[in-house]
């Protein structure tokens, strides 16, 4: 949706799944790599006409929080309070690098116990990764791809867009939802309709409690976590080498855009 908040308390906050689904593909289509961070979207486009239709006044506290505690406290009606935060919020929660990294290591805090909230760790990489490079989501204690959705994942599993706009009669029933935070994990890439074949962008690799005969099964890299010393990957930013030891929290984007 490019950033939370504002009406998005309504909508999908406390809709159904016909809402849901339809927010969540419809940022699949545009991709998490141009929606996330980027202001106002096609998406909360969609939300903010949405909400013109409750008939009851509506107004909004927006919090911009960083890890140093509340940057900013917004009030007002639901679009003009996120509005600010949201620019606030681009100010303290994206980092802009100078070039791509080509790897980076994800350490997910004991908050996310699954890949379906873990996930953040690659997505908010994902504009700052170079082509061929790989984010390793490093959970150790996490053993479930989702405690509400994993039975669908472990059907389809996590590819790019066009792997599954490109065979849609085979996807088309399987939630939105589901489909757009399998796009969400893969990142961007290609889909050969013709010879069957996906290229991914960037690889992710699990190094988590979830087994390798199961990230195979859901199309996803593996390694083991006890082979992993975070500090080894500590201080190599000039490599193209980045660890990020509290993930999921912040944006990180290239200057130029450029990959």
């Amino acid at each position: 949706m490019g950033f939370s908040g504002g009406n998005k308390y309504f909508f999908p906050g406390i809709s159904g799944p016909e809402i849901i689904n339809l927010t969540h593909w419809f940022g699949a289509l545009i991709t998490s790599y141009k929606v996330i961070g980027a202001g106002y979207t096609p998406v909360r486009a969609v939300i903010d006409r949405a909400a013109g239709f409750i008939d009851r006044p509506a107004a909004c506290f927006a919090l911009v929080v960083t890890p140093e505690g509340l940057a900013g406290l917004y009030f007002g009606p639901p679009r003009e309070a996120w509005k600010s935060a949201s620019e606030l919020s681009a100010q303290k929660h994206i980092i802009l690098v100078d070039k791509p990294f080509r790897r980076v290591l994800s350490v997910m805090p004991r908050m996310y116990d699954d890949l379906w909230t873990a996930a953040k760790g690659m997505y908010k990489m994902e504009p700052a990764m170079a082509d061929g490079g790989e984010v390793v989501i490093f959970a150790p204690h996490l053993n479930e791809v989702s405690y509400t959705h994993g039975k669908i994942i472990d059907e389809i599993g996590y590819h790019c867009r066009d792997f599954f706009l490109g065979q849609w009669d085979k996807y088309k029933n399987y939630p939105g939802g589901v489909l757009a935070h399998s796009t969400h994990v893969k990142g961007l890439g290609h889909y050969d309709a013709a010879t069957g074949v996906e290229t991914p962008r960037i690889q992710v690799t699990l190094a988590t409690g979830i087994p390798p005969e199961r990230c195979r099964q859901i199309n996803l890299g593996y390694l083991d976590p006890s082979t992993i010393i975070p500090e080894e990957w500590q201080g190599r930013e000039e490599e193209g080498v980045l660890l990020v030891p509290r993930a999921g929290e912040m944006l990180y984007r290239v200057k130029d855009g450029e990959q």
